[in-house]
């Protein structure tokens, strides 16, 4: 085991990172027990006051630098959470804190970041081009760079999750944790295994944004041509260098999952949890059903929850169509009196909601031989949609079902 990443370190993080943040109790599964057949647990960290386990690392790496490092100034770049938590650690301790950000960042995470006293900068499309200009800003203003996860402190602080969650659940089969640069995955990966070496923890990133699968397979840390995924907080092309050889002794696997499963996984969490869980922290939700075990007790690590309304209400809405609860079709009618209400009274026999109509007189040449009717409705899922769908058969309709536009 390397030497820098020690228990004694765990432990004197742990001890740090309680001045701040919550002890995040388990919370059991019922709905995605039953789903998959495991005991399956959620690490709520989007309960923290800074909104995710960020602030975890940020706090305990603040805490190792001296008074001269922390008077210059602490400058870093972040999709959102480490954000908040460099800015909330800078004011406890009193000193300046500059954040670069991408220009894509949620709204919610740079408006938190500034209440917090940090001064934001907006700059480039993905967190790999904003550090960049952090190290160019930290290297012109003297300031001290905070790596987001790069850095065996900052992972370090991030491992104390573990510690939590090997406490609450010594008997935990599998931990899953989210990877965007690696260093949560570092921490709690490296602990898990000096606490148990029998614990498999599964790293999860975004298929679009797969650059800890990519470099594990080839052996060496390498860079993505480019990512696209709704998980801003996992959008990073680059994994860390630093904390490369930890997650290469100590992860047991790693599983990527699509953005359209994230987005369902969000109307799950909704639902059945009653909770808000940002794109990046459901990866650990959305990838219970790629796990072949049966029987385990298993850990989610949900590692944020700072989610803008524009995005929630956009995610709800395509998982309701991803779910088959809203859906549209399209149909073709004669032109004439009566037409309109019939269709209508064959939806409302199957208890179909309709929730919009749309009606387009110039699809075909002949109106009195065929207009477009593009009926969108609410139905309670699959069986329900092909049980509306089969009725307007019956009926002597032939429905086309195209995308669903709310």
């Amino acid at each position: 085991m390397m030497k820098e990443l020690s228990l004694d370190k765990f432990e004197e993080a742990y001890e740090v990172v309680k001045e701040v943040a919550s002890e995040t109790k388990l919370v059991y599964s019922d709905y995605f027990s039953v789903q998959t057949n495991n005991k399956v647990y959620l690490k709520p960290e989007n309960m923290q006051l800074t909104g995710a386990y960020k602030l975890r690392g940020a706090y305990y790496k603040i805490s190792t630098l001296s008074e001269e490092e922390r008077a210059k100034g602490l400058i870093t770049a972040s999709a959102g959470n480490h954000a908040q938590g460099v800015a909330y650690a800078a004011k406890c301790y009193g000193v300046k804190a500059v954040i670069v950000m991408p220009t894509t960042t949620p709204l919610i995470k740079v408006n938190r970041t500034k209440s917090y006293g940090a001064e934001v900068i907006l700059n480039g499309d993905v967190y790999d081009e904003a550090c960049a200009y952090a190290y160019k800003l930290a290297e012109e203003h003297g300031y001290t760079f905070v790596h987001p996860f790069d850095d065996l402190d900052v992972a370090t602080g991030q491992g104390t999750i573990a510690m939590e969650i090997i406490k609450e659940l010594p008997l935990v089969d599998y931990i899953l944790v989210p990877i965007g640069g690696g260093g949560l995955a570092t921490g709690v990966s490296t602990l898990a295994k000096l606490l148990n070496p029998k614990i498999k923890v599964i790293g999860v990133e975004p298929a679009e944004a797969n650059c800890m699968q990519e470099s594990m397979r080839a052996g060496k840390v390498v860079t993505l041509d480019h990512v696209n995924t709704i998980a801003d907080g996992t959008a990073v092309k680059t994994p860390g260098t630093k904390i490369f050889p930890y997650l290469s002794q100590n992860l047991d696997d790693i599983v990527t999952v699509e953005d359209e499963e994230l987005v369902v996984a969000f109307l799950d969490m909704v639902e059945n949890h009653k909770m808000i869980v940002e794109n990046s922290g459901l990866l650990t939700v959305a990838a219970l059903k790629h796990l072949n075990v049966k029987n385990k007790k298993i850990v989610s690590i949900l590692s944020g929850g700072n989610m803008d309304v524009i995005t929630m209400s956009s995610v709800v809405q395509q998982g309701l169509v991803l779910r088959d609860r809203i859906f549209t079709v399209s149909v073709l009618l004669p032109d004439k009196p009566g037409e309109l209400t019939r269709v209508s009274g064959i939806i409302a026999q199957q208890n179909g909601n309709v929730i919009k109509l749309e009606h387009n007189q110039f699809v075909s040449i002949n109106r009195s031989a065929a207009v477009e009717l593009r009926i969108t409705l609410e139905a309670y899922g699959t069986e329900h949609k092909e049980q509306i769908i089969k009725a307007l058969h019956e009926n002597g309709y032939q429905p086309k079902v195209v995308r669903a536009s709310i």
